[in-house]
C-alpha cells in the first residue's frame, strides 16, 4: 500500500491515535468479555439468574447504606415489571436470600433486605475475585489511576448517549 494509501486511510484522525485508541477499545472489550464470563460463573455457582444477583447486590449495598427498598425499586433498577419482580422475590425468599416485611410508615407497601446467609453466600463467592482485582489497581500512580477513571466515564457517556438525541448528549455534557 502506498504513503497516499495509508495517508488517506487516515485522514480523520492521527494515526498514532487511532492505534492507541484501537488498542484500548480491544483490551476493554477483552475486559468486558471475561468479566461477563466470570459474571455467568457466578450466577451458576450461586444457582441464580442475572437479575437475581443484579437485585442481590442492590439490595446488600441498600442495606450498607442503611435505605429500605421496596418492590417497585427493584423493578425500576432492573428495568422489569413489578409481576415479574414478584417472581424473582418468591425464588430468592424460598432460598432463604432475602426476607419481606411490611413497611414501618405504609401498611400497604412491603420492603425487601437480604439475610444474612445471602450476605455470607455473596461475599463467599466474590471474594476472591474482589480480592485480585484490588489486587490489579496497587502500583497504579495516581495520574494513571485518575486518567484511567476518566476514560471509564467518558466510555460510560458514550455508551449511555447511544439512544439519546444529539441535543440530550449536548445537554447532559454541560
Amino acid at each position: 500500500m502506498s504513503a497516499q494509501a495509508v495517508a488517506a486511510q487516515h485522514y480523520w484522525y492521527d494515526q498514532d491515535e487511532h492505534e492507541r485508541g484501537r488498542r484500548m477499545l480491544e483490551a476493554m472489550r477483552l475486559y468486558r468479555a471475561a468479566e461477563a464470563a466470570m459474571r455467568r460463573r457466578t450466577r451458576d455457582e450461586m444457582h441464580m439468574g442475572e437479575n437475581d444477583l443484579l437485585a442481590l447486590r442492590f439490595m446488600l449495598r441498600a442495606k450498607q447504606e442503611q435505605r429500605l427498598v421496596s418492590p417497585t425499586d427493584l423493578g425500576a433498577y432492573l428495568g422489569i415489571k413489578t409481576s415479574s419482580v414478584t417472581v424473582m422475590l418468591d425464588r430468592l425468599e424460598a432460598a432463604g436470600h432475602v426476607v419481606r416485611r411490611p413497611s414501618e410508615t405504609d401498611r400497604r407497601r412491603v420492603t425487601v433486605s437480604t439475610t444474612d446467609f445471602a450476605d455470607a453466600e455473596v461475599r463467599k463467592t466474590l471474594s476472591h475475585m474482589h480480592h485480585r482485582m484490588m489486587e490489579a489497581t496497587t502500583g497504579i500512580e495516581p495520574e494513571i489511576a485518575a486518567g484511567i477513571v476518566d476514560f471509564l466515564d467518558r466510555m460510560r457517556e458514550a455508551v449511555d448517549s447511544i439512544d439519546r438525541s444529539p441535543e440530550d448528549v449536548d445537554e447532559a455534557q454541560h
